[in-house]
């Protein structure tokens, strides 16, 4: 039986990423995450949904992937965030694209 399984579980999209879980999930991931730690699964509308997890005492976020979400994995800075309380998802901003862009690949 899953020792996690008497956790509540949630899905996080990057809109409700609060501090709290963007801070697990830096300290879980400091290197970043890879295809080891990507998790898929299908939600109740049958989609398919990649997801990094990180545990609380009593929680088990799943934390969908995307470009934004490994950004502003890459660029934490704790803080950013000492405003605001860990709960609070309008702390974390989506990135502007044009930052998002590999600069690596001029030559």
């Amino acid at each position: 039986m899953d020792k996690n399984a008497h956790l509540k579980r949630v899905i996080v999209d990057f809109k409700k990423l609060t501090p709290e879980v963007l801070k697990l999930l830096v300290d879980k991931y400091p290197d970043g995450y890879d295809d080891r730690n990507i998790i898929s699964f299908r939600n109740a509308q049958g989609e398919r949904i990649e997801a990094v997890e990180v545990l609380t005492e009593d929680t088990k976020y799943l934390v969908k992937i995307s470009a934004k979400l490994e950004y502003t994995m890459e660029n934490y800075d704790e803080d950013d965030y000492e405003d605001f309380d860990d709960d609070d998802p309008t702390a974390v901003v989506e990135p502007n694209p044009d930052d998002m862009v590999d600069g690596d690949d001029e030559d």
